[in-house]
């Protein structure tokens, strides 16, 4: 039973939850939908935020002239000469599949970030993405690289040695470790991730199988954190990788709607006040989906709609977003457990740099039990022969539990020209076993044995 007079942040549960009456049954663990009441139209916001398109730029730039290099050092890369890309596809069996339950207006779609090369999830667009921004920051100050040279001159061992007196390091539940562990481990950096309690095991092997060093915690996602940055700050050659703060992560993640974008006009793919795009992003700490919701804005303005997805026992950024006191609240401080089988998502406390940059750029949040992330694990599976992690599943449950923003937003109409887009965030790299489990559970709570 939640105590209505413990006090957060002066205010009493009570008066908390007469301010913000969503807040019962979010504290009841039932799933829910917050639609962001100050959401305003892109021009009015786009001249005052601290990003741009030129940022989101820069950074696919970079990324493009580390693709020599990619491709020699990781040879899955080759068919893609050296971008790290995943497919765009539709699914309609799946979208049959809910429509028992709800009408999807306009077209299902799933971004396949799970089949993301080297990590196997959307962390390999930020985390890798920041790896390399300090790899070529060091190269160039020591000397190593010259404007206009041929990257793959990084897969040598001057450039392995003097990047092992230089350390890389992270927090993670997982999938972000992952992917700055194995790119930061191949180009020489002597990397540490910073592991909270809820990580997968085979996450941790995997890592320490490429020479990581993994330093576990009994606690969540937030004392991780905190214990790898405290940790850093003390050696003058590790740099941190603040999946918090770092605007350098953000802007590997935005880059994805650039990529997005030319995926779309190749598949003759329109999105304008006719075609709606509505997505919906898996949510953590915040920078995955709020640098490809930020970049996805940049692009198309009013004519995207982006939401957040996040479990029940974990809706972080719904609450700091909802309440607007971003980092300063955590789903512990409204007796919620941030106890999930969603790894990857099982964050207590969101980026305040995220929520307070995303806050009128964002459509809403939704919540998404547990039970219901398995469910669609199994029905994505048996439908499309797609298996995702847990976590990635959140995005799935979006075109019904979002359904009423059409309606008020008056466009239910255009959305049946529409887009219906989930972003996979994890899974190809998720062992066999592991999924079997996965997908037993989900057929279970189907009703199946």
């Amino acid at each position: 039973m939640t105590d209505l007079s413990n006090r957060v942040l002066g205010r009493t549960i009570a008066q908390w939850r007469a301010a913000y009456p969503l807040l019962t049954p979010i504290q009841e663990l039932r799933e829910v939908c917050w639609l962001n009441p100050g959401l305003l139209p892109y021009a009015q916001t786009a001249a005052g935020c601290p990003l741009s398109m030129k940022d989101m730029e820069e950074a696919d730039a970079r990324l493009r002239r580390f693709a020599p290099y990619i491709q020699i050092a990781f040879p899955e890369t080759a068919a893609a000469n050296g971008v790290i890309e995943s497919p765009l596809c539709a699914i309609p069996a799946m979208q049959k599949l809910l429509e028992k339950e709800h009408p999807i207006p306009g077209r299902l779609m799933l971004k396949c970030d799970h089949m993301l090369p080297i990590s196997g999830s959307i962390k390999a667009r930020g985390g890798i993405y920041e790896v390399l921004y300090t790899a070529e920051k060091i190269a160039l100050r020591e000397g190593l690289l010259q404007s206009g040279e041929d990257y793959s001159i990084f897969d040598s061992e001057r450039f392995r040695r003097v990047f092992s007196h230089y350390s890389i390091a992270v927090g993670s539940t997982g999938n972000l470790g992952l992917s700055i562990g194995v790119m930061g481990a191949k180009l020489g950096f002597r990397t540490t991730v910073h592991m909270s309690a809820d990580a997968r095991q085979w996450k941790k092997d995997m890592l320490r199988s490429k020479g990581v060093e993994v330093r576990e915690y009994a606690s969540d996602y937030t004392l991780a954190v905190a214990e790898g940055r405290k940790a850093a700050s003390a050696d003058p050659f590790c740099h941190f990788v603040d999946d918090e703060n770092s605007q350098t992560l953000f802007l590997g993640y935005a880059a994805a709607a650039l990529r997005l974008k030319k995926q779309f006009e190749e598949q003759q793919i329109t999105v304008d006040q006719s075609h709606p795009l509505f997505v919906y992003l898996p949510c953590g700490v915040g920078g995955g989906p709020g640098g490809v919701a930020f970049g996805l804005k940049q692009i198309y303005g009013d004519n995207v709609h982006c939401f957040f997805a996040e479990p029940t026992h974990s809706c972080s950024m719904l609450l700091g977003l909802m309440t607007g006191e971003n980092h300063r609240v955590s789903v512990q401080d409204f007796g919620i457990d941030n106890r999930t089988a969603a790894d990857g998502l099982a964050v207590g406390r969101a980026s305040g740099f995220v929520g307070s940059l995303m806050a009128p750029f964002i459509s809403g949040c939704y919540t998404v039990t547990d039970e219901n992330m398995f469910r669609l694990m199994a029905q994505l599976s048996d439908s499309e022969n797609i298996r995702l992690e847990p976590s990635a599943l959140a995005g799935m449950a979006g075109p019904l539990a979002c359904s009423d923003y059409l309606q008020r937003k008056d466009l239910k109409k255009a959305a049946e020209a529409g887009i219906q887009l989930v972003w996979a965030t994890g899974g190809s790299m998720v062992p066999i076993s592991e999924m079997q489990n996965y997908y037993r559970r989900g057929s279970e709570f189907l009703g199946r044995r």
